[in-house]
Formats: structure tokens, sequence, C-alpha cells
């Protein structure tokens, strides 16, 4: 999201005018359902193309790894198509072949296979390695006739079982590629982690802002073949590569995936349901063709259930939400509003039903020290007053679900959920609250904390303080930080503390730019709540 600005004026900004129903429908009309992955066959790799040589590296997209267990990981690359297209493969289903070892210099194989890549998913490819050690480091590689990718690091999750005593990770969001630099990558890279956590806006559908220092290679997305363009710019960018081949990843989505402040079926401009159900299917695909995640269950053209729990030894259990595909439209117009009729319907949901049932079954049988909700948006109060004291909700975030959130709160209090940490990301900006069980009152319980990460890139450089974020801290006393510069936060876990580190850039207009701690905040097992370390 662009956010802490009213919706409004975000659609006033935008660079490209909405497109007109005439241009959507043809271009809706060019998106069939049949992009439905349900749909794609499975291949087999002795059916593929062997190739024996290429003229240049297919490997230009890096490679990735994520979503660890115990005992497995996906692995990821994406082979070039310009490549393929010298030798006339660009439209074969061509064998992959992946090693990999416990050293960098592949001294012992431990693993190796081979993978069918197909064009049907733009000759991405994704290999689920089974039958690895609990809490080991690993490298891999990828070939392909004589060209041999860059090498990746990952990490397999502690096992379910274990009381394991330590973990670090990082976790960012919103990286629009125009407003900067990916400067916070390169240092999180050199950090080694076990897990980097990507909570949303990993790719921006079109421009936004004037003050761009690099280009989209073109308008806004609307097709499949847009958003493979799109996620082949970000992906590009060396330090991004370089923190995908450093760490395993965890990723979810928010609105810029697919388009601006969608909800569900439902556009902000006038895009109808068809419409926007058919750009779905597009931007769903292309998320998994780009991301080191497996197929998820039930995808079926603009539906890809990708919420989902992933389990660090008993120190930490991790729930990646969908706060976008399933939610009621924003209330009142969106923005920041006062409350209406619509807003205060119960029935309204941010999770929708099953992925609400899914996770408060979770969290209701959990027995791991941290329970984390991985999510996009914020969920501690943040509301403001106009000039005449009128107050003013947030509608696009948890602010504009006030009965789910309070729904779910207190489930977090009556099933007494261990230690509950919500990270976010979306609002461009540094933030740390309490979870209160009444934000009306200061004494309420507090069941939670929440950690809510500035953007890589979107907003520009940023600034320490505004005197809009100002002014939200003393309208909100649960929340005990702000910051608006740019960067990520590192989490360091323990049986007995959270230590959050809030990293920051000068700036991200130019390349290269330091690293520094601007704030640390930890939370005690046992005593919901931040606290400043």
């Amino acid at each position: 999201m662009q956010k802490l600005h009213n919706t409004a004026q975000l659609k006033q900004s935008k660079w490209h005018r909405p497109l007109t129903r005439r241009q959507l429908l043809s271009t809706a009309g060019k998106l069939s359902m049949a992009l439905s992955m349900g749909a794609l066959p499975a291949l087999a790799h002795s059916a593929a193309r062997s190739l024996s040589t290429l003229p240049d590296d297919p490997f230009t997209l890096g490679v990735a790894s994520g979503d660890p267990t115990g005992n497995s990981v996906v692995l990821w690359t994406r082979l070039a198509k310009e490549v393929l297209t010298t030798v006339g493969a660009h439209d074969d289903v061509l064998q992959v072949h992946w090693e990999l070892a416990e050293d960098e210099n592949f001294s012992q194989i431990l693993r190796s296979g081979i993978i069918a890549a197909s064009p049907a998913l733009g000759h991405s490819v994704h290999a689920e390695v089974r039958g690895l050690s609990p809490a080991s480091v690993y490298y891999f590689r990828w070939h392909i006739g004589n060209v041999t990718s860059p090498i990746g690091r990952t990490k397999t999750a502690p096992a379910a079982d274990v009381d394991n005593t330590e973990f670090s990770f990082a976790f960012a969001s919103c990286q629009q590629y125009e407003h900067g630099f990916y400067s916070a990558y390169k240092h999180m890279a050199v950090e080694q982690l076990d897990l980097i956590v990507h909570l949303g806006d990993y790719i921006y559908e079109r421009s936004w802002g004037d003050n761009l220092v690099r280009a989209h290679e073109g308008p806004e997305i609307l097709n499949l073949d847009d958003y493979r363009a799109r996620y082949t710019t970000y992906k590009s960018d060396s330090d991004l590569q370089a923190a995908h081949a450093s760490a395993p990843w965890v990723v979810t989505w928010d609105d810029h995936e697919v388009d601006n402040n969608y909800a569900a079926e439902v556009a902000e401009d006038d895009q109808t349901p068809e419409q926007l159900l058919s750009r779905r299917a597009a931007a769903y695909q292309a998320f998994y063709e780009f991301m080191p995640i497996r197929l998820p269950v039930g995808r079926q053209g603009p539906a890809m259930p990708i919420h989902r729990r992933l389990r660090f030894g008993k120190l930490m259990e991790m729930h990646v939400l969908d706060t976008r595909q399933y939610r009621s439209d924003q209330a009142c117009g969106d923005g920041r509003k006062p409350s209406c009729s619509t807003h205060q319907d119960s029935s309204r949901t941010l999770l929708g039903a099953a992925q609400k049932d899914w996770l408060y079954s979770s969290l209701a049988t959990t027995d791991s020290t941290w329970n984390v909700l991985a999510q996009q948006v914020m969920m501690a109060s943040l509301r403001s007053r106009d000039e005449n004291g009128n107050e003013l909700w947030p509608m696009d975030i948890w602010d504009g679900y006030p009965h789910e959130r309070q729904q779910l709160l207190e489930t977090l209090h009556t099933v007494g959920t261990p230690n509950p940490v919500v990270l976010t990301g979306d609002i461009h900006s540094n933030w740390a609250a309490d979870l209160k069980l009444d934000f009306d009152d200061p004494g309420s319980a507090t069941v939670g904390s929440e950690f809510v990460g500035t953007s890589i890139t979107s907003g520009g450089d940023g600034r320490d303080m505004t005197d809009y974020g100002a002014a939200l801290l003393a309208n909100n006393p649960h929340v005990k930080f702000y910051n608006a510069q740019r960067g990520y936060v590192k989490a360091t876990l323990s049986p007995e503390q959270w230590l959050s580190e809030y990293k920051v850039l000068e700036r991200v207009t130019e390349p290269g730019a330091p690293i520094s701690v601007r704030k640390r905040f930890i939370v005690e097992a046992g005593q919901p709540g931040v606290q400043e370390a």
C-alpha cells in the first residue's frame, strides 16, 4: 500500500489513469480462466528435452529457497526466455538439474535430481528436496546444458519437537523498484540468517510518486506476460538476488502483487469482478512462478490459498496469513474516515471464514514458545482525529475490521496462546505496539505484541520522524515507537526473550548506503507487550 496517506489522495496521484472499462474488457478477454494452475499437467523429466549447450547464462534471476521444514526445503530458479530463444527452445519442456551439498565446494553431493521446466510456468522450476537433517545449512545449484547457476545457501528448520534455544530471522516488505535501490538486501544477505520473511508488495503493478530513481519496463500490468516482465525487472536486482541466495524465504502477498487496494474480487476502480478475477489468475500464477514456495493445494484460477503454518522447533510457530484474497471490501469508501454503518457490520472479514477457522484452531492448540502471525496490515489501532476532533479510522488495516480484530484478540486471550507476536509490513514505516483487549482503555489487558517493519524502498528515503507519525503516537498510547526511514527488522529469539532490531538506511535513492540500528525492543516470554531494550 501507499500508506500513511488518504486513499483518495493516492488515487489522485497515480501516474496512469485507471483503464477504461473497454480497455479492461479487451485485456480480460485475453486472460482465459485456463490460467488455472490446477489444470497444468504433471510433467515427467524423462519427457523433457535435454540441452547440451547454451550460448549465454539463463540463470539471470539467480536462485532461491523457501518454506523450510525439519527435513525439506523448496529450491527455485527460472530460465531466461531470451537465452532459450537463441537455441529455439523457448516453447520446449526442458530438463534442469539440481544439486545439494553440505559445503560450497560441492565436494560431496548429498542430493541431486532433474526437474522439468515447462513454458506453461515460464520455465520456472521448484524442487522440493526431502530427507534432509533438521537445523542444517546446505548449498545448492542448478545446471542446464553447459551452464551452472550461482550457488545458494539454505537451511532447514529445527525439528518440531526439539527444545531449540536460538533462532534469527529478518522480515521486510514493500520494495517499489522505482523508489530506490535494494541496499537493505545487501546488508541482510551478509547476516547469514536462519530465515527471511517477506510480508507483501514484492512488486508494484504500476508507477507511484514523482521522485523516481529507477524505471519499470512498462506501464500498469494486466496479463500474465506483464506480470512476468515486472517480476523479471525486480528480480534482476543483484542485492535482492544476494538476499534470496543467502537464506530460505517465507513469502506472502499484499495488494500490489495484483492491484492496489483490491479486496477479494472488488477493485478500487471500475474493473468488474470478472475482470479483476481474470487479472488475479494471472497475478497469482506469476507469484508462484517467481517465488520459492510449494504449489498450493486447492489452487484454481484466481483462487490460490497461501496461508500456512511453519514450525521451527518448540521455539517458534509461524502462521503466514493472507489478508487480501478473502477480505470484505474496505468500509466507508476506504481511506481514513469516520465510522459508518458498514464499518460497524460485525459480519465483515479480513481473513475469510476458512482461514479464520484454521488460524483459531491452531492458536488454541500450539505449544511453541513464540507464536507468530506473519501478515500484511497493522493490527494495533492507529486511529486519529480531524481538526474538529472527530475520530478517523484507517479502513484498509485491522482498524477497518474492528469486530474480527476483537474476536481474534479475545481468542488469543481466552485460549492462552503462548506469547503471540504479530509481524506486519505495508505502511512504509516502523512501529512497535502492544495489542490490547480494549484499545480505548490503556489499563486493559495486553494480549500480544506487534512489530511493524518499514519498506525496503517504497516512499523513497524517508525521515526519522514526521508530524503525522507524532500525532498518531500521541493519539494511540499503546504504540511505543515510530520511524519512517527504510530498512528491515531483525528478530532474535530465545526461550526467554524476543529481540527486535530496527535497522535503517540513511537513504535509498542512491545505492550502497550504510545501515544502523535505530531502536531495539524486547518481549519477555510470559509478559506480553513490547519493552525498549
